[in-house]
């Protein structure tokens, strides 16, 4: 049966090719046919050329002998006449058996022009070529092919295309048949014996190369019996309101302690009044409404010019300022603190080995020791402000690798959350780190750490596997090192949907209008943008060569294409960030020369700092956005620029290396350094038709609404209620048996701990959301 539904396949797939493959095979054999006739047309003209020419120059009588000379070309059993034609359509000359339905053809330009007259009886190709004097045209000559033979040949190709396919498909059919069952029967009753029996003798047989694809459906199958209680299944519109929801049902009392390099609100001097700012932080955003619903603590480094002057005794400040509802704690580090830690390790060292941007890494003693510090001082204020024995401490991104283990030790009931939000390199590249050991023993302190994407968690599993001695489970996955377990899964972090102000931004139409006006575009101008740091990593250089070779291959987009680069300054006091700003401004202002004309410049730079609404008016005026990154553990930008699509246009080139292309794979994705690749990609956004821009931004959109900030946030604060439910439990088993008391008093059997705490856990964490939160039961559809 099976056999028969692959045939059936076959056929109708090779049967749908024929259908597809013969008109173009017909058109195909029948532009051969056709190029051949008029190079036998352009080699009789070129027979008789000299001779018209002078004939035509001199205005001797020779039409006898052109007549006659005619006639013998138009002998060939092919050529069906031959003749000579006035400007004005009149017949000069022609052969004697020239076809009485055809007449002169009239053509007004000095260059050989072809046409088919289909007649009854057959399809005549016609051939005129110019009859020049002193460089001027003074008749035309004009020869007639019959195309009848072509028609027969062409259907003689039809008919071996069909036969080659008919005999192709019964030969492939019956070949890949039998390597078919061949192959699986064997493969099959080995794989059903390792998933029913993984420890019997002969299922240690099974090929190496499928121990991957067992593993992987084992954990396919775990995932399934506890489908009906994951968080995923739920459709949720998840919010702010329902953010805290959770927070409320989930994690009741909890304390929560935020922890990262940035604060949430500076406070800056400016003339003789202190002006507070909240920088542009999609963090920010999705942490700020859990902190508030349990008045936690946000540490932070102060790092404004006036945040000394608002805060207490214990360097605490209520935010935000005009309702204040948590406490941020924040950190003064010294300049010499600042330099190891900061734009030492973190950002010399740690940030190009996390990103294979060919840009070497550096490793310092003194900014290891710095960094060192300023993690056990964050360690300290942390435990300082924690008002309970097990809060609940969110840790973001690289500047705290060592942070997790230095709160364990001193809060070891603490439930630890740690974002890595920069990807992780393989073991390889992670190897020249000198402190290779002493930061993962740092992150594997954290109860969860989390990733962008599975990619990298595989790359932190094999890294762990390779430098330390641990037991890894790869179905959980969940690292055990010294009796601490840490749990590493793929959190891919987004950006708050609708984003903050964008309801303030006018429509598409308003913003390309304003855009024009401001950059001084022509109305039918098409727009491309881009919008980074100044970071080696986004690929500026390798977008702008990109467009380079657009205008070079495709001249037509000259005057038409403009790309506004808008480009802030960061990290200014590092080389490699001054030298990609430098290389940047000078390659724009080269292809600006290059390809400029009058006002017309292929590339606008904008180097300076943009607000979130600038941003959106730009994405919303282009029709075209690049994001090219060389290696970027999500990117947002790509996501801002989906949101800000309200009518659904406009299209999206990303970037491969970037995590955000995992989500998105409705964009155009690049390799940014292949040049032509993603010049040929933006021509083809610049190309692409309304109704195929709509399909593929309507699909973003719903993954980026769906998945945005606030979910990222929920799944992993659900798996840190289930650990700390979890850890609940055992703690209860424990107490019971140190009491000497029967386990059944709490109905937990001993044996099967793991398995009641999972179904505790299940039941506790769903009812609750489901049905006190008020979310819809509806499952997504598969």
């Amino acid at each position: 049966m099976i056999a028969m539904r692959f045939i059936l396949c076959l056929l109708l797939g090779l049967v749908s090719l024929g259908v597809l493959a013969t008109p173009v095979a017909e058109e195909l054999v029948s532009g051969w046919f056709r190029k051949d006739v008029e190079l036998r047309s352009e080699l009789i003209f070129h027979s008789v050329e000299d001779e018209l020419s002078e004939r035509l120059a001199t205005d001797s009588g020779k039409e006898a002998a052109l007549k006659k000379r005619f006639n013998q070309l138009a002998s060939d059993e092919r050529v069906l006449g031959t003749g000579l034609c006035a400007l004005n359509g009149k017949f000069l000359l022609k052969s004697s058996l020239w076809p009485k339905n055809v007449e002169c053809p009239q053509v007004e330009k000095d260059a050989p022009e072809y046409s088919v007259l289909k007649t009854e009886k057959n399809a005549v190709l016609i051939g005129s070529y110019p009859v020049n004097v002193a460089g001027n045209q003074k008749a035309r000559f004009v020869v007639l092919h019959d195309l009848t033979f072509s028609v027969r040949r062409t259907d003689a190709v039809k008919l071996y295309l069909v036969l080659f396919l008919i005999s192709f498909s019964l030969i492939a059919s019956v070949i890949t048949i039998l390597t078919t069952r061949l192959t699986l029967r064997t493969w099959l009753g080995r794989f059903r014996l390792y998933l029913n029996e993984p420890d019997s003798r002969s299922s240690r047989k099974l090929p190496r190369e499928f121990w991957p694809i067992v593993r992987e459906v084992r954990q396919m199958l775990r995932e399934m019996r506890a489908d009906k209680y994951q968080l995923e299944n739920i459709k949720v519109s998840w919010s702010p309101q329902t953010l805290k929801r959770l927070l409320e049902k989930e994690l009741p009392g909890a304390e929560l302690i935020v922890v990262s390099n940035r604060e949430p609100y500076i406070h800056e001097q400016s003339d003789d009044k202190i002006v507070v700012k909240r920088p542009a932080s999609g963090l920010v955003t999705a942490l700020e409404p859990i902190i508030k619903a349990c008045n936690g603590t946000w540490v932070a480094h102060g790092s404004g010019s006036a945040d000394k002057s608002v805060v207490d005794e214990k360097d605490c400040i209520a935010v935000p300022p005009e309702k204040p509802e948590y406490t941020l704690r924040r950190i003064w580090l010294t300049q010499e603190d600042e330099d190891g830690y900061y734009y030492g390790l973190a950002n010399e060292g740690l940030w190009p080995l996390c990103h294979i941007a060919f840009v070497r890494p550096t490793f310092r003693e003194s900014d290891w020791q710095a960094y060192k510090d300023v993690n056990r001082k964050f360690a300290d204020a942390i435990v300082e402000q924690a008002k309970s024995k097990n809060p609940v401490v969110l840790v973001q991104d690289y500047h705290f690798a060592l942070l997790p283990l230095y709160i364990r030790e001193r809060l070891p009931d603490a439930t630890i959350l740690t974002f890595w939000h920069i990807p992780w390199p393989n073991p390889e590249v992670f190897s020249i780190c000198p402190w290779r050991e002493e930061i993962l023993r740092g992150l594997l302190g954290s109860s969860i750490l989390g990733f962008h994407t599975q990619f990298h968690c595989q790359n932190f599993l094999d890294t762990v596997e390779r430098f330390l001695e641990s037991h890894i489970d790869r179905e959980q996955p969940m690292i055990t090192i010294e009796g601490q377990s840490t749990l590493v899964r793929p959190y891919p972090i987004s950006i708050a949907w609708p984003p903050a102000g964008l309801s303030e931004v006018p429509n598409s139409a308003d913003c390309r209008a304003e855009i024009l006006k401001q950059y001084d575009l022509p109305e039918n101008a098409l727009i491309g943008v881009g919008v980074e740091r100044f970071d080696y990593t986004k690929g500026l250089l390798d977008r702008f060569q990109a467009i380079r070779y657009l205008l070079q291959n495709h001249p037509e987009w000259r005057g038409k294409f403009t790309f506004i680069q808008a480009a802030a300054p960061t990290r200014s006091r590092l080389a490699a960030y001054k030298d990609i700003q430098h290389d940047a401004l000078e390659l724009a202002e080269e292809i600006n020369k290059e390809f400029g004309t009058g006002s017309y410049k292929p590339i606008v730079l904008i180097i300076q700092h943009h607000e979130f609404d600038e941003v959106f008016r730009l994405f919303r005026a282009a029709d075209v956005c690049v994001v090219s990154s060389l290696h970027d553990g999500m990117n947002l930008v790509a996501k801002e620029f989906v949101a800000s699509r309200e009518n659904e246009t406009g299209v999206l080139i990303l970037s491969s290396f970037a995590g955000a292309s995992k989500e998105l794979p409705e964009a155009l994705l690049v390799n940014p350094y292949d040049n032509k690749g993603m010049a040929d990609a933006i021509n083809r956004a610049l190309l692409m038709p309304k109704p195929e821009q709509k399909e593929r931004m309507r699909l973003m959109r719903e993954i980026v609404s769906d998945n945005n900030v606030f979910y990222w946030a929920a799944r992993i604060l659900f798996d840190a209620a289930r650990i700390r439910k979890r850890k609940h439990i055992e703690t209860l088993v424990d107490r019971t048996y140190s009491e000497n008391l029967s386990p059944s008093v709490i109905n937990l059997p001993g044996d099967r701990s793991d398995r009641a705490a999972d179904d505790i856990s299940e039941k506790k964490s769903l009812n609750p959301l489901q049905n006190l939160i008020g979310w819809p039961s509806k499952r997504k559809e598969k």
